[in-house]
């Protein structure tokens, strides 16, 4: 396939190279050009305006926030306007439900199809095309990108035909993710005060309880405080803590432990943490009981 895609950050530099290695032939557009330039030696064409990178099957957005999805894709020369009729914008970025819904209705007045195809997965995962895709949208949409879906991870799982529902996965996915990372921060600086090793604590938690990915990935990133560099930012993960929220009373779903969480996220940014990786909220445990940030 002929593959427009739009952002090379920490995750989709390595989802694009995967697609180059799987053969599709893959137009690259980034904010800053020198990740363009480097993808290109593996073989990718360098677009060098959005507009470029739309001139094929398929543009793939992979970008921070609503705020930067809604500019490469509704501003002048953007995806809408740039992209032909009968192609596909999938959307792998991490947005609220509200935009997916507004995205999936603009591109159908162009004549165009919207997939909603975010990701679970580190940028260790993305590089090793090791990612669990949550896709949603018309099946036989969903069917012709599916190609980009077996090149980016390992296993793809189809939610719904409505494409918001896939964003609303993902989110409810972070929020969870989150509260291990606060749990972990408030058991571990329960026994480390009490004399007891951190990392042979996450030993025993993923040897026993929690054999789980999750606790075995973020559980040694707080016992070795390894918050540098961030593999997904605590602004970002504050921002996922919002949009989760955002949809929860749009749904009239409580969510207490969402509250904790975005409060955990703005102490953290407000002492300057905000680039550090979001498993550094679990410093904050530490520093209430007396042992240090």
């Amino acid at each position: 396939m002929h593959v427009g895609f739009i952002g090379l950050g920490n995750m989709g530099n390595g989802m694009a190279v995967n697609l180059l290695t799987a053969g599709h032939a893959v137009t690259a557009y980034n904010r800053s050009p020198a990740k363009v330039d480097a993808l290109a030696q593996q073989g990718a064409t360098p677009a060098r305006t959005v507009a470029e990178a739309c001139q094929g099957d398929v543009a793939q957005t992979m970008l921070a926030d609503d705020g930067a999805v809604e500019q490469v894709t509704l501003g002048p020369d953007g995806i809408v306007a740039s992209l032909p009729p009968g192609g596909t914008h999938v959307s792998s970025s991490t947005i609220s439900v509200a935009l997916a819904r507004r995205l999936c209705s603009v591109h159908a007045e162009a004549g165009q199809s919207f997939v909603s195809a975010p990701v679970f997965g580190r940028p260790e995962a993305a590089a090793a095309a090791k990612l669990f895709v949550v896709a949603a949208g018309p099946p036989a949409v969903l069917d012709a990108v599916a190609p980009i879906f077996d090149a980016i991870g390992q296993r793809t799982f189809v939610v719904s035909e409505q494409p918001h529902a896939a964003n609303l996965v993902k989110l409810s996915g972070n929020f969870l993710l989150a509260t291990v990372i606060e749990s972990l921060g408030e058991a571990m600086t329960l026994v480390e005060k009490a004399g007891v090793d951190p990392v042979a604590y996450v030993d025993i938690l993923t040897s026993t309880l929690f054999d789980a990915p999750a606790y075995k990935t973020y559980g040694g990133l707080i016992a070795r405080k390894s918050f540098e560099p961030a593999g997904f930012a605590a602004a970002l993960g504050l921002k996922d803590v919002r949009l989760a929220l955002q949809a929860a009373e749009e749904l009239t779903v409580p969510l207490p432990l969402g509250s904790l969480l975005r409060d955990r996220f703005l102490t953290l940014l407000a002492d300057g943490g905000g680039q550090l990786d979001w498993s550094a909220i679990a410093s904050l445990a530490r520093r209430d009981a007396g042992l240090g940030g």
